[in-house]
């Protein structure tokens, strides 16, 4: 996948924006990618990695998604590759039992592009996007609640609360207000209905994103629980790299990152102390960190992609140390849960 703000103006005349993935040459050298690894594409898409990773060695890629039309999209590359490239549809916190479905004790490299791809921003029909009308959906995969079952339910503390976590939105308090006094007018079913409401109480301002960007951001991060799915598939990438094996996560906001760039200090920290103060015992370290601050994409490829402007890049080297049991990666928002507000919403 790669995420970033949503799209304007489509990259293709008469056509929609194409999916270029970003700061591929340096995911490729981070992977170390060899022949006869294993790799694993934790977030396929347009099979943009996956493909560049094939390319580079006579490898194995096993390319995870959870959205079924991205892997019906990989089918032509599947067939290309002549078996080198198995494509399974799941979430990537399964990452460990799907590798060692495959036959695999251990893997060579995983990465993990994170946020929504161009072809789901550039689908109206998938309710991501504030710019083209289409159903209030924002659903990653097929099933479970929509976005618009989100939004005619929740309470405004509630909303108000995810706004603000998730999106990082200062207006958070007034935007959910004005959802709620909104839907007590009439049901708010798709994108630019949601889009208008928002665009009320957040006003534009030249250069700025989208005045709905943010609040899209935040409820289908919540929606397809993206920041618990990471922490989770962190530890599994932890769990089924043998040693040496590789890291590389590119992240699109400053919640991925922060949880990315925490879980990679916590594990690649060795014990230590100070004059003043006793050695702190800690497990030995499980990564060795390659990146001490995130990879950035030249001018020359956000020139290219505007969406790639967000991008950081950060990889790191499993040790073999054995895995840490508590994750730091869960240090998350605190939030009420899907079910929850589903639940006091039906009452």
């Amino acid at each position: 996948m790669m995420g970033g703000s949503d799209g304007g103006n489509p990259a293709v005349a008469g056509g929609l924006a194409p999916h270029i993935p970003v700061l591929v040459r340096q995911v490729v050298d981070f992977l170390a990618v060899h022949a006869e690894g294993v790799y694993v594409d934790a977030t396929f898409g347009a099979g943009g990695y996956a493909r560049a990773i094939l390319a580079a060695a006579d490898a194995q890629v096993i390319g995870l998604d959870r959205d079924p039309s991205a892997l019906a999209r990989g089918a032509a590359l599947q067939a290309e590759a002549g078996g080198s490239l198995t494509l399974i549809e799941d979430r990537f916190s399964s990452l460990a039992q799907i590798v060692r479905r495959c036959g695999h004790d251990a893997i060579d490299g995983v990465v993990f592009d994170l946020g929504v791809s161009s072809m789901q921003l550039d689908d109206a029909a998938r309710g991501f996007s504030f710019r083209r009308d289409g159903p209030l959906d924002m659903r990653m995969g097929n099933s479970g609640p929509s976005a618009a079952d989100l939004v005619a339910v929740a309470g405004e503390r509630d909303l108000a609360a995810i706004i603000l976590a998730l999106g990082e939105e200062r207006h958070a308090r007034a935007v959910a207000r004005a959802i709620v006094a909104a839907r007590r007018e009439a049901p708010i079913r798709t994108t630019l209905e949601l889009a208008g409401v928002v665009e009320r109480v957040v006003r534009a301002r030249p250069g700025a994103i989208h005045p709905a960007t943010r609040t899209f951001q935040a409820l289908r991060i919540f929606l397809n629980q993206e920041l618990e799915e990471l922490g989770a598939a962190l530890t599994a990438a932890e769990a089924v790299l043998k040693p040496g094996g590789r890291l590389v996560v590119v992240t699109f906001h400053s919640l991925e990152d922060r949880i990315v760039k925490t879980f990679l200090v916590e594990r690649g920290r060795r014990s230590g102390g100070s004059r003043h103060l006793p050695e702190l015992r800690r497990p030995a370290p499980t990564f060795r960190l390659l990146t001490g601050s995130p990879v950035r994409p030249q001018e020359s490829e956000v020139a290219a992609n505007p969406r790639a402007r967000s991008a950081k890049l950060r990889a790191a080297e499993r040790t073999q140390a054995p895995q840490i049991e508590n994750s730091g990666a869960q240090r998350l928002p605190r939030l009420p849960s899907l079910d929850e507000i589903l639940r006091k919403g039906s009452v």
